[in-house]
């Protein structure tokens, strides 16, 4: 039986993650989130993530930061691109982070881009091509690419190319047919709650560079499609699959929730609602954070369960108990926001929780920035730093908005 949504577990209720967040704890965190991020994790990837000799990034590195693979995912190119323009405009103006967004822009530019303009998932070290996928992942993260360097510069020719690259992706994802089904949509039509996420994040971001009301209708169909077919108030879920109408498919994909992409979907949409000052979106959105949040938390070890089956039945992916890092990256965000827009002491504690966790586990104080990947107990799966999947994004993106969140709740 689920217990009331957003109630913190039992096991982990008492010490200090019952009590709420005075002046000194806030700045205590404030000042962690600010050191691990500029002290720690953006370091660690400045000196061993960067290709000097052929541009780009080197993301498959090891415990130490010693590269073991130079094969280099499209998308990782542009979210350290992302991070570095991002850096540079909302930290401090640093001509080195603008210099490797720059960087990571001419090797995105130059060689992650087939002939007719879809972007690669995968190339070699000097930039020839390995791998298409039918996804779309690649250009959400060379938009946000483009849009943090565009931003960053006032480059008219990287926004142009910004809008470009958003209309490509906003045909594909929006035009039946554009991506081959996963599945024969004669038999079984389906759709995903991903596409739909990705497509809410970057038109909120492109937003800001190119003001127009197009991308304010297109965040509304997105949020409004969200909740009218994925989000399940009557069992308290949020599915990653189902029919083409919202309809409940009574398999195992059908029936499987990612605790992390339903918090990361909740935090852009408060993120929005609290740009717009909508606190009746607020509350909405508020739901998906306490289905995550209880459907997720593991009450046995602690942490986010990556994956769960809505009707209890056995989890078919090897890895649904794995804790990763980019969920718990997600949820401090979330739940920060979450208590910063009601003040609400549930979602303190809940972020003192996850916090406490994610602190406990994930980095690494030998060697610096994080593991990604844990055993349900907590314990190290793989040593690595980063692969195809982790790289500067998730974790440097989580310590730069919730920095920001504790600034605000400090004036």
């Amino acid at each position: 039986m689920m217990a009331k949504p957003g109630r913190p577990p039992p096991a982990a209720a008492a010490g200090r993650s019952g009590e709420a967040m005075d002046r000194a704890r806030l700045t205590q965190l404030h000042e962690q989130y600010r050191a691990a991020l500029l002290d720690d994790v953006v370091p660690f990837w400045e000196r061993h993530g960067v290709d000097r000799e052929c541009g780009g990034f080197f993301t498959c590195l090891d415990r130490t930061g010693q590269v073991y693979g130079t094969d280099k995912p499209v998308w990782i190119m542009g979210r350290a691109t992302w991070l570095y323009a991002t850096l540079y405009r909302t930290v401090e103006p640093r001509p080195d982070w603008l210099a490797l967004a720059r960087h990571g822009y001419e090797f995105l530019t130059r060689y992650c881009f087939d002939p007719r303009g879809k972007m690669y998932f995968l190339v070699t070290r000097d930039g020839r091509p390995l791998r298409m996928r039918r996804y779309y992942f690649s250009e959400v993260f060379g938009v946000l690419a483009l849009t943090a360097l565009a931003r960053a510069t006032g480059d008219d020719l990287i926004r142009r190319r910004a809008v470009g690259l958003f209309q490509t992706l906003v045909r594909a994802l929006r035009t039946p047919g554009v991506i081959e089904p996963k599945v024969d949509p004669r038999t079984r039509p389906l759709k995903a709650l991903s596409p739909l996420m990705c497509l809410l994040n970057v038109a909120d971001t492109l937003r800001q560079l190119d003001d127009a009301p197009a991308y304010e209708r297109l965040i509304d169909e997105c949020v409004e499609e969200i909740f009218r077919d994925f989000v399940k108030d009557e069992d308290g879920s949020v599915l990653e699959t189902v029919g083409p109408r919202g309809e409940r498919l009574d398999e195992p994909d059908g029936r499987t929730m990612n605790p992390g992409h339903a918090i990361e979907c909740a935090w852009f949409i408060l993120d929005i609602a609290r740009r717009r000052g909508d606190a009746a979106l607020a509350q909405r959105t508020l739901r998906i954070v306490d289905y995550a949040l209880e459907r997720g938390w593991d009450r046995t070890y602690g942490g986010l369960l990556y994956f769960v089956d809505v009707a209890g039945r056995p989890p078919t992916q090897l890895e649904h108990d794995l804790k990763l890092w980019w969920p718990h990256c997600e949820a401090l965000v979330a739940v920060l926001m979450a208590w910063r827009m009601t003040g609400t002491e549930q979602y303190a504690r809940w972020f003192e929780r996850l916090h406490d966790y994610t602190f406990a586990h994930f980095p690494d104080p030998e060697y610096g920035e994080w593991y990604g990947y844990l055993h349900r107990d907590g314990t190290v799966s793989t040593p690595l730093k980063g692969n195809l999947w982790k790289g500067p994004f998730h974790i440097p993106r989580a310590l730069l908005y919730c920095e920001r969140l504790l600034a605000e709740a400090l004036g």
